[in-house]
């Protein structure tokens, strides 16, 4: 399974993640990143993260206390700040649950000491073939690699 050395942070974006899981604000990974964090072979340059509620305030505390903040004026909302640019904040996943069907059904993660939820590689595949972008398509085949991977280790 990957981890940190397969997707390091910055010292920000640790302390973010850290303060928002010591906080409890549920969140997840998602999409690529995800896969990623998950032995996928294939690379991305940010995390998406799925929050349950973009509204609630410890959001933005937690990103103000790693040198950044929350950003509204984008859409969808950005968090901004030194050391912050490689996290995007996802509103709406396609072909998903609800947040909350999603979290109940969440793999912990190790990241680089940040214990996070992240999207099952199975439904890292449903959104992408719901998005059906091209860029979600070309990485169907990586990502069906991964889980069969995954799925062999589980049965050693």
């Amino acid at each position: 399974m990957a981890g940190s050395d397969d997707f390091p942070l910055t010292d920000a974006e640790r302390d973010f993640l850290g303060r928002l899981v010591v906080a409890g604000v549920p969140f997840l990974v998602v999409g690529l990143g995800a896969a990623v964090l998950q032995g996928a072979d294939a690379s991305t340059q940010d995390l998406d993260l799925w929050f349950k509620s973009i509204s609630d305030p410890r959001i933005a505390e937690a990103a103000a206390a790693s040198g950044g903040v929350l950003a509204w004026r984008a859409d969808p909302p950005v968090i901004a700040g030194q050391g912050l640019d490689h996290l995007d904040v996802v509103i709406h996943c396609h072909g998903l649950k609800a947040f909350d069907s999603e979290y109940a059904k969440a793999v912990e993660i190790d990241l680089d000491g940040v214990a996070i939820k992240v999207l099952p590689l199975e439904r890292v595949i449903a959104s992408k073939k719901a998005a059906g972008r091209p860029k979600d398509k070309a990485a169907l085949e990586a990502l069906r690699a991964a889980l069969a991977a995954n799925r062999t280790n589980r049965e050693k």
